[in-house]
């Protein structure tokens, strides 16, 4: 099983679903420049954001802290801890700020 987020051109390939670990980010370079950070919780259920923390402009949300808030699964910035919601994007800690959320899927590899 593959991860794969949609982008401008479609879907693209990030990494094998076996290559993540629950509960810890990788941060993949997408066709235009930006990242991305990547993620599976321990259900196997994969999730990607922007890699790149509002607050102080750093590409580190993949290296943050997973865990869940009322059932709701989130990324604390490893710089200033403020959580992410992984399925929306949404800042919990700020409400007038998010960071982008890409549709994510595991696809059969060939």
């Amino acid at each position: 099983m593959t991860v794969e987020l949609q982008v401008a051109q479609g879907w693209l390939t990030v990494c094998e679903l076996s290559a993540l670990t629950p509960g810890r980010g990788v941060a993949a370079l997408l066709p235009d420049g930006s990242q991305a950070a990547v993620f599976v919780d321990r259900a196997g259920r994969p999730y990607a954001i922007g890699n790149q923390d509002p607050f102080t402009g750093a590409h580190v949300l993949s290296r943050g802290l997973v865990g869940t808030a009322g059932g709701r699964p989130f990324v604390a910035s490893p710089l200033l801890k403020q959580r992410f919601d992984l399925e929306s994007g949404r800042c919990l800690d700020d409400e007038e700020t998010a960071v982008r959320t890409y549709p994510v899927r595991t696809a059969a590899t060939s």
